[in-house]
């Protein structure tokens, strides 16, 4: 299934790629970083990269940020809040949190991906308190407790 998506290009992203797809089968859209000069991330630090675009994701869809594979393994860059979810309702500049989780200092330059989007249906639940909760295998078990002795 295919939806439109509407997007308006900040002025730091004129000049870049759209949001793409890498190959047929890619989940995610790669985003790149719009930003003026290179932005150093030091170990243990985190910055806000601008995507370079606004969008109006439909109602009943998300879009999801997450981070790229390659610069995780590589550098130990990912994305802080992962997956960063842009709601329906936002129109402001789409933006990546990057955190350097690595040993070494890591450049976020113009144009580089720096992390994917994925496009998602959302479902809305609705809460119904009541007294007690029907029984299950788990039971209240807390974090951890499937699978050990």
């Amino acid at each position: 299934m295919t939806i439109t998506i509407e997007l308006v290009i900040e002025p730091e992203g004129e000049g870049l790629e759209l949001p793409a797809y890498a190959t047929e089968g890619s989940a995610g859209m790669d985003l790149r970083a719009a930003i003026d000069e290179d932005v150093a991330v030091a170990p243990g630090g985190r910055a806000l990269i601008s995507a370079g675009f606004s969008m109006a994701v439909p109602h009943g869809y998300e879009a999801q940020v997450r981070p790229r594979s390659g610069l995780a393994l590589r550098h130990g860059v990912t994305v802080l809040n992962s997956p960063g979810t842009i709601d329906s309702d936002y129109r402001g500049t789409v933006g990546v949190i990057l955190v350097n989780l690595g040993d070494e200092p890591f450049v976020v330059r113009r144009g580089e991906r720096i992390a994917q989007m994925i496009v998602a249906a959302v479902t809305r639940a609705e809460l119904r308190p009541v007294d007690e909760l029907h029984e299950s295998a788990r039971g209240d078990g807390g974090f951890g407790h499937t699978g050990r002795s």
